[in-house]
């Protein structure tokens, strides 16, 4: 379009300049160092304005060609990088293909020539671990880092998601501790440190990180709670077993909202059960129920062995007021009332709680009173029931109950009520 536009103006010139001078074309004499040249004032202007377009094209030309080299390289580079995002495209569809050899071989070919090749080799170091070659994907992670050092974070995520899909945790965990130091608040980093301690059962140190998760909102809510209620279940667990771990430090380490929940609860007062700490045991689950009503805890109430049973007992009767049919409430204050020696009342409460719905419990339990108390057919009578109701008895068993399978003791006489 320029060529043609310079096409019509040159014309348009020519013609503008034929008709100026056609009446009288002009007339010019040179006369120098002893040579005379005459000549139309058209011709000489014709004749400089070509000497000047030579000049100018010549003069061009002969600039231009420094940069010939540079243009060259620019063009190779233009079609070397069009290549290589090429290739790049290719291995990466043959990675989601699953194409490993291939597409390691692609993402890495032109890894140099490509000016973020973080991605290359991130690519590559997945393939290569697909394929077990393991040396392989760290050289290339290694690559990563070196080709993009601000890219630490990412490439040690990538690092650490590729150490625990082979099940290498312990590496992993190494890897997610480097990062929380380089990144304490980054969220990923955070989750993936969380599920590996779980995965590890790192209780203490999953407890140590909750308070980060929560504030970070790393997980919803819900998630952290049952994550913190599970680790605190665990290391109670472990306080029972381990000489290293005292039941009490890991109690007072729990929250005190955390300290009410039934689960927890429950699990810390049978383990003070087991070693004998009916004595802390017994607030506990008066202070709970005054809070939350629980039957778990009711039960787990006319079980403890308390200083002073005749309190108890009146704490559990109180509870008649608002659950008097309560099948649990009757059989707790039942085995507490065995506990006062009042056999008489226990024998009620038994009763009570068997025809409010507490079977196989309530017959063990009455039946045990009545062998004390040498009615001994009765007895028999109230283990079989109990043997009926039990989860997981075989009924045969109950039918095949006989005196000498009940084991005698010594008789107690009943005292008036």
């Amino acid at each position: 379009m320029k060529l043609l536009l310079l096409v019509i103006i040159t014309l348009a010139l020519s013609v503008l300049l034929g008709l100026a001078v056609k009446d009288d074309s002009g007339y010019v004499l040179i006369n120098a160092y002893g040579y005379t040249a005459e000549t139309s004032l058209l011709f000489l202007v014709v004749l400089m304005a070509l000497l000047f377009t030579a000049l100018y094209f010549t003069l061009r030309f002969y600039a231009n060609i420094k940069y010939v080299p540079r243009g060259y390289k620019l063009w190779r580079s233009r079609q070397n990088s069009s290549k290589a995002n090429e290739t790049l495209i290719k291995g990466l569809i043959e990675l989601s293909e699953g194409n490993w050899s291939d597409a390691e071989k692609n993402v890495v070919k032109y890894a140099n020539q490509q000016p973020a090749s973080l991605l290359n080799y991130l690519a590559a170091a997945r393939a290569a671990q697909e394929q077990g070659a393991y040396e392989r994907r760290d050289t290339y992670l290694r690559s990563a880092h070196q080709s993009t050092p601000s890219a630490d974070i990412a490439v040690g995520l990538t690092q650490a998601e590729l150490q625990l899909d082979q099940n290498q945790l312990e590496q992993a965990l190494a890897t997610l501790r480097r990062l929380q130091q380089l990144a304490p608040k980054h969220k990923r980093v955070l989750k993936n440190l969380a599920k590996l301690y779980r995965d590890l059962g790192d209780w203490n140190h999953l407890v140590e990180l909750i308070p980060i998760l929560r504030k970070r909102k790393v997980f919803s809510p819900e998630r952290i709670s049952e994550m913190e209620e599970q680790a605190f279940m665990r290391l109670l667990d472990m306080a029972v077993t381990d000489e290293r771990l005292s039941l009490q430090d890991v109690w007072y380490r729990i929250p005190q909202p955390l300290q009410e929940k039934e689960a927890i609860l429950c699990q810390y007062v049978n383990f003070l059960l087991e070693t004998g700490n009916s004595n802390v045991a017994e607030p506990l689950l008066r202070n709970a129920l005054k809070k939350n009503w629980s039957e778990s805890l009711v039960r787990l109430y006319g079980i403890v062995d308390a200083p002073e049973p005749k309190r108890q007992l009146q704490t559990a009767e109180s509870w008649l007021s608002s659950h008097e049919n309560n099948a649990t409430v009757l059989l707790t204050l039942g085995r507490l009332s065995l506990r006062n020696r009042l056999w008489g009342k226990a024998r009620d409460y038994f009763e009570a709680s068997i025809g409010a719905g507490s079977l196989a419990e309530a017959y063990h339990e009455l039946g045990h009173l009545l062998e004390k108390l040498g009615e001994m057919d009765k007895a028999i009578k109230c283990y079989r029931k109990g043997l009926e109701y039990s989860p997981g008895c075989h009924y045969g068993i109950a039918q095949n109950l006989s005196a000498h399978e009940v084991e005698h003791k010594p008789r107690l006489s009943p005292p008036g009520n």
